[in-house]
């Protein structure tokens, strides 16, 4: 690892630091795809009911660390139910606030470090209906 210069110090304080995978962080609120265990559309949170595999993922790993962590664009009531859940199995959750980035997602299920799942998603009608936009 080469040492800063100072080009790279006054960068950082005109624009930041530097972020790794910026555009998938956007899309994942704020994480990484590789640490996601599962994700629901926006559409799959508003839905009335709680999807039963929320809940399944968060009776079996919520004592290794997963973390909810939901849309802050979705209208709280519809939000409300999964923050109840992760609640009760006592898991962190956090809603992310993220104008800069658009993003179908609503809700994920994230470890602290890469668990790299090949299906991330619930297929259903549901998913269907908002990925085909």
């Amino acid at each position: 690892m080469t040492p800063k210069s100072v080009d790279d110090y006054i960068q950082e304080g005109i624009y930041g630091a530097k972020e790794i995978h910026r555009e998938e962080r956007g899309v994942f609120l704020s994480t990484f795809r590789e640490r996601v265990e599962l994700a629901l559309t926006i559409g799959q949170v508003i839905a009335p009911n709680i999807y039963p595999q929320v809940e399944n993922v968060l009776k079996v790993q919520a004592q290794a660390g997963l973390e909810m962590l939901l849309n802050g664009t979705i209208a709280y009531p519809h939000l409300s139910k999964y923050i109840k859940l992760a609640e009760q199995y006592k898991a962190p959750f956090t809603i992310v606030q993220n104008e800069e980035k658009e993003t179908s997602i609503g809700l994920l299920l994230a470890h602290k470090t890469a668990v790299d799942r090949d299906e991330i998603f619930i297929r259903d009608e549901m998913f269907q209906r908002e990925m085909e936009h």
